[in-house]
């Protein structure tokens, strides 16, 4: 591998561009699912059946404790032979990264809920205030507070292994410095450095913000 050339980092800095406009769709849409997903697992595991709460937990044990790749890679083969081989590995690999989060994300929402006082669902229930009133009004402003800067913590680390989806053919970074090596044979450290740079510049300052965020919500009363 020959050191570092600028000329072929300016020729593989748009293919590495490219890349990362990929990964940062495959955040938002990866991020909804995971921030939607996990409220839902939340409130369920509050109020949902026993029976629903034991299949929403035994599910997402299975999620936490298998790894992002192979369950990538499951996932996708399923629906490429028999679901519809017609998806595309953008949606399927957005999917299993936005549940396989939901499942932490969800554990930060829990926490933020079961740290709100018992004498404020007393209340809520002394007042007689329905439930949508209870979780609106009550619950939620607070819980959301509480677990804003976990779950933007969360966020990051999924920003961060978006280039996992290389492995079923999503054109993030990874994949596309691939391609440029094989269409050039070279570009190894230059395309890998300028994904770092990319990958540090978007998740530093954000990471810094949610520590900060951490921080003052921690000073807080609620």
């Amino acid at each position: 591998m020959d050191g570092w050339n600028s000329e072929t980092a300016l020729e593989v800095l748009p293919a590495v561009w490219r890349g990362f406009i990929v990964v940062l769709q495959v955040t938002l849409v990866a991020g909804l699912i995971a921030v939607a997903l996990g409220l839902l697992v939340a409130i369920g595991e509050r109020v949902g059946p026993t029976w629903l709460k034991r299949v929403v937990s035994g599910f997402f044990q299975f999620v936490r404790n298998t790894p992002l790749l192979v369950q990538v890679l499951f996932v996708w083969t399923a629906t490429s032979y028999y679901i519809n081989p017609e998806w595309s590995a953008f949606a399927v690999g957005s999917a299993v990264l936005g549940v396989h989060y939901a499942s932490y994300t969800s554990e930060s929402y829990r926490a933020g809920i079961e740290a709100i006082p018992k004498g404020q669902w007393e209340a809520a229930t002394a007042l007689s205030l329905p439930a949508h009133r209870t979780w609106g009004a009550v619950v939620l402003p607070q819980m959301m507070r509480r677990s804003t800067a976990a779950v933007t913590n969360w966020i990051i680390a999924m920003f961060k292994e978006v280039p996992t989806l290389f492995a079923i053919g999503v054109l993030e970074m990874i994949s596309q410095i691939q391609k440029y090596q094989g269409q050039h044979y070279t570009g190894d450290i230059e395309g890998y450095t300028i994904a770092g740079i990319l990958f540090l510049a978007a998740s530093y300052p954000i990471a810094v913000a949610a520590r900060r965020l951490e921080n003052r919500l921690a000073k807080s009363h609620f």
